[in-house]
């Protein structure tokens, strides 16, 4: 596999309106949307049986099960692919070449020029920094992991609704039964796969290069050996929760936790309080990178919508990526 480059590019499609402090506005998404899902309520909390796209990372009382047939699908080959195959004789209608040209300008522009926002003590954003090729190659390397064994499962209530959110983790477990990481899925037995060395490399660039762009709110570097990878669909979201069940040294430490963002937008939420109508709102868009640690490291966070048709056109065009949102977390345990 070709070795990552710097982060940086953009090459973004149109996004949604958003109330978030960070607004690019950027040429239309010619994708079509996907099979229309049932809403869920918008003030649905992460541990509610009516709220079957959230799921609430450290939280004790989380009472989550599995879809038997997704995880029997999830050991071996035939599982969920993120990146379906287009069907002999579909016709696929490329963007406009202008606005290909647009999206390889941007990428090309920004390679080298990453633009650092500091949020709050301890948190940052790296907007537009993961390129637009290591996006594709983040979904392919992705793709390749979630179709074997250990890969994408869809977790779901015990009562038996089921989630429009599909969860693979790499290098440890995390289960959501007992918001405890281990060496092996419960369910099936299947060990994680391990994290990717490009993947590590892409982390300990994001926050080398987030301590340069926000020399203010350095954060200390990491090694990690957990990422739990979540694909969203369009009516996809995730109630605000912490991300605190990784060891008492790394949550003292403040070991940060980095997320990449790849594929549609989505309005991401965080604050001091569990209360949605509290949260500072911001839009994360497919190639941006957040990291918070520190002082911010148990900020609660979540996800309130996915902005359909919002991806850019040549990630689509070179992936095929469902619509919804990838999105990758890594910690230390």
């Amino acid at each position: 596999m070709e070795p990552f480059g710097r982060g940086g590019g953009r090459g973004h499609g149109r996004r949604s309106q958003s109330t978030s402090p960070v607004v690019v506005g950027n040429e239309q998404c010619g994708r079509g949307k996907g099979r229309e899902e049932k809403k869920q309520p918008e003030n649905s909390s992460p541990d509610s049986p009516s709220d079957s796209d959230s799921v609430g990372m450290g939280m004790a009382k989380l009472n989550i099960g599995v879809d038997k047939s997704s995880a029997a699908a999830a050991v071996g080959e035939g599982g969920f692919d993120i990146c379906p195959r287009k069907q002999p004789g579909s016709v696929v209608l490329k963007p406009p070449l202008l606005a290909q040209n647009r999206e390889r300008r941007r990428s090309r522009s920004s390679n080298n020029n990453g633009i650092g926002l500091s949020l709050r003590p301890g948190m940052v954003f790296l907007k537009g920094y993961l390129s637009l090729s290591d996006q594709q190659k983040i979904v392919e390397r992705c793709r390749e992991l979630g179709m074997g064994v250990g890969g994408f499962y869809q977790p779901g209530y015990e009562e038996g609704t089921k989630m429009h959110l599909k969860m693979m983790c790499l290098g440890k477990n995390w289960d959501p039964h007992t918001s405890q990481y281990g060496e092996r899925r419960p369910f099936d037995g299947a060990k994680p796969p391990q994290i990717p060395p490009e993947f590590q490399t892409l982390v300990t660039n994001a926050l080398r290069d987030s301590n340069a762009l926000v020399p203010q709110n350095r954060l200390p570097s990491i090694s990690p050996d957990i990422c739990i990878v979540n694909f969203y669909s369009q009516t996809g979201r995730l109630g605000l929760h912490q991300d605190k069940d990784e060891s008492e040294d790394s949550l003292r430490r403040g070991l940060p936790v980095v997320s990449f963002s790849i594929g549609d937008s989505a309005q991401f939420l965080y604050g001091d309080h569990r209360d949605p109508d509290k949260a500072e709102k911001l839009q994360l868009e497919s190639g941006d990178v957040l990291i918070f640690g520190g002082s911010s490291r148990n900020v609660f966070h979540g996800v309130s919508a996915i902005h359909p048709n919002s991806a850019p056109n040549l990630l689509l065009q070179h992936t095929n990526l469902r619509p919804g949102r990838l999105n990758l977390t890594f910690r230390q345990y």
